[in-house]
């Protein structure tokens, strides 16, 4: 073989290498929240998890969403490497072509399938200890922020007429974000918000200044309508009991598009590497198997493999 032929056999041998290689690599697009937001970090967390979890096998590309409604609708157009997040009602309402869905139904959402919980909305009231306040009953004459437009202050305005405390709550006009030095100086006496916890606002304002977060009893919980969720004694500053609150249960979601290896390897390595996750925050120390039961529609078959041979148990519903 003369010089210029084996050339060419090396030319071509290498590039059918950096080929395999390159088709050996599984990209995943993930689909979650605002960039800055709690749950954009975490997707960055899970895409860097992915990584180290399957030696580079899976590269997850993480994409900014303006929220979970959009991230639902744009399965109509995605194909099988879309992931995204969303709370597992708003997948039942556009199943069923409900509430923000109304008129927007399409077959492709039918194909929805769930892979593995993420860290919930969880419901925070946060009281100054000057305040007094230790339950839902005594927030009556005290000044409280909510924030404007997210889902904590919307919830926290239909939790204070649930309680029948709306009438003699003052709401401050203070942006939540102003929050903690709000409380610190004493221009208000809480803020309701609602994240993954530990919440970093809550982390923030227990360590300027002594607070109450407040727990629900399990009639006001069942009166929410919500999902119960129990926040451990010390995970804020001060707070050396359990407190008993609502959440927001979310999930990572793909479709029938996704094929089963790939939906399998996702879920093995998100909960073979949960632990180092919660290493690196620790809002995913909150996520464990029994948030599966959160999950009201099916699972995808890869990520259904991976549970029953980890001997976790699934409703007939999920299969």
């Amino acid at each position: 073989m003369n010089a210029i032929l084996k050339t060419a056999v090396a030319a071509i041998a290498l590039s059918a290498a950096v080929v395999t290689a390159a088709s050996a690599e599984t990209r995943v697009t993930y689909k979650s929240a605002k960039t800055g937001s709690s749950y954009y970090q975490m997707g960055v967390e899970l895409a860097e998890a992915m990584k180290a979890g399957t030696d580079g096998d899976i590269s997850v590309t993480i994409e900014e969403s303006q929220g979970s409604v959009q991230n639902v609708m744009e399965v109509r157009a995605r194909g099988g490497d879309y992931v995204f997040t969303t709370p597992p009602s708003l997948v039942g309402l556009a199943q069923q072509g409900k509430a923000m869905f109304e008129g927007k139904g399409n077959p492709a959402f039918g194909d929805i399938r769930a892979l593995f919980p993420i860290p919930s909305l969880t419901m925070h009231f946060v009281m100054s200890a000057d305040s007094g306040v230790t339950d839902i009953a005594g927030l009556g004459g005290k000044t409280i922020l909510l924030g404007k437009g997210s889902f904590g202050a919307k919830e926290g305005e239909k939790y204070l007429n649930l309680f029948g405390v709306a009438d003699s709550v003052e709401i401050a006009d203070v942006e939540l974000s102003n929050a903690v030095a709000a409380l610190k100086n004493g221009q208000i006496d809480g803020f309701v918000t609602a994240g993954s916890w530990p919440a970093p606002n809550v982390i923030e304002a227990a360590a300027s200044t002594p607070v109450t977060v407040l727990s629900l009893t399990d009639a006001q919980i069942a009166e929410t309508k919500r999902t119960e969720i129990t926040i451990p004694a010390g995970t804020y500053a001060g707070q050396d009991a359990d407190i008993t609150t609502t959440s927001l249960p979310v999930v990572a979601f793909t479709t029938t598009k996704m094929g089963d290896d790939t939906a399998y390897e996702l879920t093995k390595t998100f909960w073979e590497n949960k632990a180092r996750l919660g290493d690196t925050s620790a809002w995913w120390n909150g996520v464990d198997t029994t948030m599966l039961s959160n999950i009201n529609g099916k699972i995808h078959p890869g990520a259904v493999r991976y549970y029953e041979e980890a001997g976790i148990k699934l409703s007939d519903a999920h299969k």
